[in-house]
């Protein structure tokens, strides 16, 4: 693929961020549509290979890769049970997406991470808010129960009717985008409340910084239709030059 064009932010993003005394890119990269019949590796062979310059990082969004796992369902396939519409009412709303607040996003968080689990989490985040204490339920279920996306009309469609699970072995699967792609990878949940980095190609990642990177959800979450970043640091007095991959 050609990497003629120049890089461009995502509607109401930055591509620049300062973190500490460091200054960095945040490339987004459109895509195709990614389906189940996708290998995440590919895709990133096809579209990011060409544009990654020594010195980078590649972020992949943990939707994307669940998705080319087949691990999503369509909102007609899943009937919640009982203790599913029950914990779905004392979930927190929020307006930057679909969360567990759907009954059926429940449902299948449940079947995730554990009903026992799911209850007591349940129980322990309900403590928690008289006290102020938020996320507790997220906390003990885990990245499992963090990463589901439930069906929300703001995504590319068909994704719109799908919940879409963590993917399998996120660690993995960034080892082998570095492979491909000869930079270390992470695959990472964003939105714009926060993220986590649910896996990265080594050791040598620092976490914690890219957290702050792209803390601000630079890929967007609803038909951006750019799974894959680029994380590029940078001089400050290049912040008058126009980027190019070339």
């Amino acid at each position: 693929m050609e990497a003629k064009a120049l890089f461009e932010p995502n509607p109401g993003k930055q591509l620049e961020r300062k973190v500490g005394q460091g200054l960095y890119l945040r490339i987004p990269v459109r895509t195709k549509l990614i389906t189940a019949t996708d290998d995440i590796a590919d895709v990133a062979r096809e579209f990011v290979a060409s544009l990654v310059q020594p010195g980078d990082m590649v972020v992949v969004s943990e939707k994307a890769v669940a998705i080319t796992q087949g691990r999503f369902y369509h909102v007609d396939e899943v009937k919640p049970s009982f203790l599913a519409r029950l914990l779905a009412r004392f979930v927190h709303y929020t307006p930057a997406g679909a969360n567990l607040r759907d009954p059926k996003a429940m449902e299948l968080t449940l079947r995730e991470v554990g009903r026992l689990r799911a209850l007591v989490g349940a129980i322990i985040g309900g403590i928690g808010k008289l006290f102020g204490i938020r996320g507790l339920f997220y906390r003990i279920c885990g990245p499992k129960a963090r990463s589901v996306d439930g069906a929300w009309e703001g995504t590319i469609p068909p994704y719109q009717k799908c919940i879409v699970l963590a993917p399998e072995n996120p660690e993995g699967v960034a080892k082998r985008l570095k492979e491909v792609l000869g930079c270390e990878a992470a695959v990472i949940d964003a939105n714009d409340l926060g993220i986590d980095i649910l896996g990265v190609s080594s050791s040598s990642v620092d976490v914690a910084l890219l957290k702050e990177i792209m803390r601000d959800n630079p890929l967007g979450q609803s038909r951006e239709q750019t799974p894959f970043g680029i994380v590029r640091p940078f001089q400050e007095k290049q912040l008058k030059k126009k980027y190019s991959a070339t």
